[in-house]
């Protein structure tokens, strides 16, 4: 890419009109850093991402002429000289941010609900967005384009009505067509990777839960939790099927819409059995905090194919601050890693990245150890939905990293075998041709 390209701020009036600015250059943020961004921490806007104002929130640039750091308090006089606030964009899945929006975040008049923020600019010479993130992941099946849901719509009423006594069923038609689910999507549309929520019940308070959210003040989560343990002929009315038939099949425990499924492990390991008996086809994946590490030998001998472990990062300090986890330790976590290689797991990292936490030295070398340690297999690289200033403060952190981009290619260089992605895996595509060299990818958009 070009080094030339003038790439300006996007900022937005009071009714979240966007605009341009033509004398403010776009800045990103690492942590609560100000900075301009690097042309390979930036790329086009990929199709079906979004664009959200940060309400009263004034957005942060570089004077075009003098290059000097510039927070905006009005619009333009040429413009009407109102209101201003800062702008982010919400990439579709496949990209990790690199950068946070700039915004003067210590004037911010709400908590933010829980999408992942990321920086974003106008190019001039293009006429088009540019966004600051990376590829992480070639699969373009989960992108919006696949997702039609006037086709949807019927599909979903029409399984529901055979099925009308499976709770599970129930569950899954309110995720696929009241919180937009594209897993819950996929059971219905019978392709790809289809869910299994099982645990009402969660052994970790996480501040950017999605299900659940105690505290008075706290954003509002995305989704009602699951309510009921679904039996294991409920799991597999809902698994087999899947894995039998369908494309590209995977079936995961572990989803948006509920606890932590490793509470519900001998029920879980009931069910896999009972699935495996049916049939030997398709991927069994479990989603987890992993916090039981003698849960997961049960997991692997029932016939669990592959576990992506969730945690923000390998930091003991960070990950309590985030999980506030409830009768277990971040030693159970990477005790049950190591199980999960050892019984022959493919094992994922669910790392929940953000730009001046993920990128720190300190954070990189405890995660290349345990890469190395373990013998992690990928890391999804998983942009962390919350509101960045409250993340900052939970942490407790200071300075930055050393950007996103470059904390990537040093995993990279440093160990080839690791790959990076931010989807589960069918069984066939555990290790494909090239991974140990394929990287950086190329943006297909």
């Amino acid at each position: 890419m070009s080094r030339k390209k003038t790439i300006l701020a996007v900022v937005a009036d009071s009714s979240g009109e966007v605009f341009e600015h033509p004398d403010l250059l776009m800045a990103g943020m690492n942590g609560m850093s100000v900075r301009r961004p690097e042309m390979d921490e930036l790329i086009p806007l990929p199709e079906g991402s979004r664009l959200f104002t940060i309400p009263g929130t004034p957005p942060i640039g570089f004077d075009r002429r003098t290059g000097q750091q510039r927070t905006l308090d009005r619009l333009p006089k040429s413009w009407g000289g109102g209101a201003v606030q800062a702008v982010s964009a919400f990439t579709t899945p496949a990209f990790t941010r690199t950068l946070l929006p700039a915004a003067d975040y210590g004037r911010k008049i709400v908590e933010l609900t829980l999408w992942s923020y990321t920086a974003v600019g106008w190019c001039v010479e293009e006429e088009r967005f540019y966004v600051a993130a990376v590829r992480v992941d070639r699969n373009q099946q989960w992108e919006p384009r696949h997702f039609d849901d006037r086709v949807l719509e019927p599909l979903v009423r029409k399984r529901v009505a055979e099925q009308p006594e499976n709770r599970l069923v129930e569950q899954l038609s309110r995720c696929a067509l009241d919180y937009h689910c594209f897993a819950a999507k996929n059971m219905f549309f019978g392709r790809w990777e289809a869910p299994l929520p099982c645990s009402p019940a969660c052994n970790a308070q996480c501040v950017g839960c999605i299900s659940l959210q105690d505290e008075p003040k706290a954003c509002q989560a995305s989704q009602d939790r699951l309510n009921f343990v679904p039996t294991v002929q409920e799991l597999c009315e809902v698994a087999v099927p899947h894995l039998s038939h369908a494309e590209n099949a995977i079936v995961s425990f572990g989803q948006g819409c509920e606890g932590d499924p490793i509470l519900q492990a001998d029920r879980v390991t009931d069910a896999v059995r009972e699935m495996r008996r049916q049939t030997q086809r398709g991927t069994i994946n479990f989603n987890s905090n992993a916090s039981i590490p003698a849960a997961i030998d049960k997991l692997a001998a029932a016939g669990v194919d592959s576990i992506r472990i969730s945690l923000n990062s390998v930091q003991e300090r960070f990950y309590n601050a985030y999980y506030r986890p409830l009768n277990y330790k971040f030693a159970d976590v990477l005790e049950s890693a190591r199980r999960a290689k050892g019984n022959g797991m493919f094992t994922m990292l669910n790392y929940l990245v953000f730009p001046g936490i993920s990128d720190r030295e300190d954070e990189i070398e405890q995660l290349l150890k345990l890469i190395d340690e373990v013998g992690i297999d990928l890391i999804q690289m998983r942009n962390l939905s919350i509101d960045p200033l409250l993340y900052w403060s939970k942490m407790g952190a200071e300075g930055g990293g050393i950007g996103m981009k470059r904390m990537l290619d040093r995993l990279k260089r440093e160990i080839p075998r690791i790959q990076f992605g931010y989807f589960n895996r069918t069984r066939e595509n555990f290790y494909p041709d090239g991974y140990e060299t394929d990287w950086p990818l190329p943006t297909v958009l």
